[in-house]
């Protein structure tokens, strides 16, 4: 009974302290994750007055962790890592390399040892998945070809952090760390972990693909979903385990393979939907659990440490990214976007941090230093991306600077000088290329109208003009954009672009240039539209609403002829 009750008062403290210091901080605009955070030291053994069952706690984020890999391989597209994949890879490794550098020099500056030093910069050089996401959509950036690539840039890191948190037990007693009772090299023991995690992964795509979701269509078949749900968790916990018992890999390692394996199954998007809340439900006891970890005392007695973590995470790794996404060839936008979405840490530094406690490589303080750069640098992260269009602004009062920064010359910035005629006068200028974009492009092509697509995704720039098709590169809302479209000779501007937050500027622009063109706005809801028309934005299209006029007329041709009354 003791157990129990140990068990319900952690449950009940956690979840009701997360509750109301989450409240708080969505009221502050904050990010929920610094409450839960708080909420942790608050029950932790570092602060006075009611103190949880840390055992029970450690046991509820192990879960928590599982979850969260599950769902982050759950929502794992290897088609959208693939579109952003020119700039994500080279750009998240190298931007984790220089962040893992700077943090292990900080620390070994301190006079930690090499194996401290490392796991610390590491934890250093991981944003949070979650944090990131809230921040997008938050912006509106979700959809828009910049967050793509942010988004893409922490899958890439999220998969190196698998790979660390597989190779650290193995590489653990040469540096310096705790050693499995083993008469081992350590390179035997890194070839049998890889062979292990190979042999996992070979399992999960070759049986596991095929087998859990036949599982997930028997469950269906059902009726229940309560069985369904129960189908899906059970899956992800007891691949989970599995792998450990089995192959030796992490929990997290299988709850994420887990994720992907389920993903392959035409029930994914319900699986997520009908497990989110117990996701969420046990990432805030994991968030939690972490804040009992954390002793505040660190800031009183290091704060020049505190304050170098923080410099590390908001300022060192920001300004290696915004480098690294220039030198790409990328527009400044995407550069401070990017650099804005890595100004923290979260749920992998915070699981890194406690497995090189446990491997006996980071010291406690340590630890602590990460969660108060955690803590920091998630409450200053709203306030980073609120600097990236100010800035964009003061940079368009530069030109010369921004030229430089755009790297102006670059081809895909302008058509190329053997552009057809056709193209350059009367010819509509498409902004995305969306789903939306190709259809709108298919039927100007069916018809024989000559467009030109303006795209801030250079992949898609390139894809485009190796089909024949003239693209140029580069964010519309930049006046150049659309003059190297042609906008001034042009009959219609389309903005197919889901980014409504710039369709403003876009339209100010190509009317400047052109106040006789013709304007088309995508839009997704009617206060929306009503707000662009408002605004003279030109005609706008909600996609609920020409859906909903699509289904009426078709079943009102359906029953229109039997509802007509007899003589």
């Amino acid at each position: 009974m003791e157990h129990s009750l140990s068990l319900i008062t952690t449950l009940a403290a956690g979840f009701g302290l997360a509750l109301i210091l989450g409240f708080v901080a969505a009221k502050l605009k904050l990010p929920a994750l610094v409450g839960y955070l708080l909420a942790g030291i608050m029950i932790g053994p570092a602060t006075p007055g009611f103190v949880a069952d840390a055992q029970i706690a450690s046991q509820l984020a192990e879960v928590g962790v599982m979850l969260l890999m599950f769902g982050v391989g759950l929502h794992f597209s290897i088609d959208d890592l693939m579109a952003v994949r020119k700039i994500a890879l080279p750009g998240a490794i190298v931007q984790i390399v220089v962040a893992t550098a700077l943090g292990a020099g900080v620390a070994l500056f301190w006079g930690w040892s090499l194996g401290a030093a490392l796991v610390f910069g590491v934890s250093l050089s991981v944003a949070s998945t979650v944090v990131l996401l809230k921040a997008l959509e938050s912006q509106g950036l979700t959809d828009a070809a910049d967050g793509r690539i942010a988004i893409g840039w922490l899958v890439v890191e999220d998969l190196a952090m698998v790979l660390v948190l597989v190779l650290l037990p193995a590489l653990a007693p040469s540096l310096g760390g705790k050693a499995a009772a083993t008469d081992r090299s350590t390179a035997m023991t890194i070839a049998i972990t890889l062979g292990q995690v190979g042999g996992f992964v070979a399992f999960m795509l070759v049986v596991g693909r095929r087998l859990f979701p036949w599982i997930l269509w028997q469950v269906t078949k059902t009726g229940s979903r309560e069985l369904f749900t129960l189908s899906v968790v059970a899956a992800a916990v007891s691949i989970a385990y599995g792998s450990a018992a089995l192959f030796g890999v992490s929990f997290a390692l299988g709850a994420f393979f887990a994720g992907m394996v389920l993903r392959e199954s035409e029930f994914s998007a319900r699986a997520a939907e009908q497990t989110l809340p117990l996701q969420d439900a046990f990432a805030v006891l994991f968030f939690v659990s972490v804040g009992m970890l954390f002793d505040p005392m660190v800031l009183v007695e290091e704060p020049l440490h505190v304050l170098a973590t923080v410099a590390v995470i908001v300022f060192g790794k920001t300004l290696a990214a915004a480098a690294l996404v220039l030198a790409l060839g990328y527009p400044a936008r995407t550069a401070l976007v990017v650099a804005a979405s890595l100004a923290q840490v979260g749920e992998f530094s915070f699981i890194l941090a406690g497995l090189g406690m446990a491997l006996n490589l980071l010291p406690k303080e340590g630890n602590s230093l990460i969660l108060a750069g955690a803590l920091i640098s998630i409450a200053l992260n709203p306030v980073v991306f609120g600097t990236v269009q100010p800035l964009l602004q003061w940079l368009q009062r530069h030109p010369k600077l921004a030229a430089r920064l755009e790297l102006a010359s670059n081809p895909l910035a302008e058509l190329p000088m053997s552009t057809e005629a056709k193209y350059l006068a009367n010819q509509v200028v498409l902004v995305g290329w969306g789903r939306v974009g190709k259809l709108i492009a298919g039927a100007l092509t069916e018809r024989g109208i000559p467009f030109v697509v303006a795209e801030s995704n250079r992949e898609a720039v390139e894809s485009l003009r190796g089909q024949g098709i003239p693209a140029v590169w580069g964010d519309a809302t930049e006046p150049m954009v659309l003059v190297q479209a042609h906008i001034r000779e042009a009959r219609a501007l389309v903005i197919a672009t889901p980014e409504t937050l710039q369709v403003r500027g876009m339209v100010e622009v190509a009317r400047t240039l052109n106040p006789d063109i013709a304007v088309v706005v995508r839009s997704h809801n009617v206060e929306e539209a009503t707000r662009l028309e408002r605004d003279g934005a030109g005609t706008v299209f909600v996609g609920e609403t020409e859906l909903a006029k699509s289904m009426i007329g078709h079943v009102l041709g359906l029953v229109a002829p039997a509802a007509t009354p007899r003589h």
